[in-house]
């Protein structure tokens, strides 16, 4: 139990102090784009079951790859709020509320919006790129999934959920969420669970390149002679769980 307990301890400790501290002082402050995702989410759905409202939901976030590029790049963002039509509303809902909340605490809203269009978009353009290559290929599609929606917001939040992992140096969970990704496509080998594995190479992509923009950051503060550790203290105190992305 000791040992249980201290890997909780390690491996969640800083991600739960985080978003405690935050939800304590600000409550549902802390994550208004969380809120409004959550709601969009809930509107769509409710449209797309109306007679008239299923039409106009797909004209504006349905998105496949037999889909003219500039309309699915235009349909895009709006995607991210169409929740799976083969899939109850509720996990959706649970999905975002969870996993985004605890990225917008952790990331900050510019660095959730970034992951989420980013991974979301990896999906959309792994697609095309595997319908191109065909079923032979070991990352090819059957051109039937040319005519399959993308999944709307669960690229976003595995890419989200690795995105944390990395911030908050929960390894051991990171790496469970990718072996996960990769059972998924083992086991059933469809368009929605490779564009999860897109969305993890795109959100891993954007931690490798934070990583390396704050390194060069930190070897030019280094290398600044009497000046250095002045900026060092400022930059660097409690990056520990600092977000990977972001300015």
């Amino acid at each position: 139990m000791s040992k249980a307990a201290s890997f909780a301890r390690r491996e969640w400790g800083p991600l739960y102090r985080t978003v405690r501290a935050a939800v304590a002082a600000r409550g549902g402050r802390a994550v208004p784009l969380t809120l409004a995702s959550v709601s969009l989410i809930a509107l769509f759905q409710l449209v797309q079951n109306q007679s008239r409202g299923h039409g106009f939901v797909q004209d504006v976030g349905f998105v496949r790859a037999q889909d003219p590029l500039w309309l699915a790049l235009l349909r895009t963002p709006l995607s991210l709020f169409v929740p799976a039509l083969d899939l109850p509303v509720w996990g959706s809902l649970a999905q975002v509320l969870l996993v985004f909340g605890i990225a917008e605490i952790v990331l900050g809203r510019p660095g959730t919006l970034v992951v989420a269009y980013v991974c979301t978009l990896a999906g959309t353009l792994y697609a095309r790129l595997g319908i191109t290559l065909g079923p032979g290929d070991v990352l090819g599609l059957p051109a039937s999934d040319a005519q399959v929606v993308d999944t709307g917001p669960s690229a976003a939040v595995a890419g989200l959920t690795v995105c944390v992992c990395v911030s908050t140096r929960a390894w051991s969970t990171g790496a469970s969420v990718i072996v996960a990704m990769v059972v998924e496509v083992i086991a059933g080998p469809g368009l929605a669970s490779r564009e999860h594995l897109a969305a993890i190479g795109a959100a891993i992509a954007l931690c490798s390149l934070v990583a390396l923009r704050r390194r060069r950051r930190a070897s030019g503060v280094g290398g600044g002679g009497g000046g250095g550790g002045g900026g060092e203290s400022k930059g660097g105190a409690g990056r520990s769980g600092a977000p990977p992305v972001g300015t």
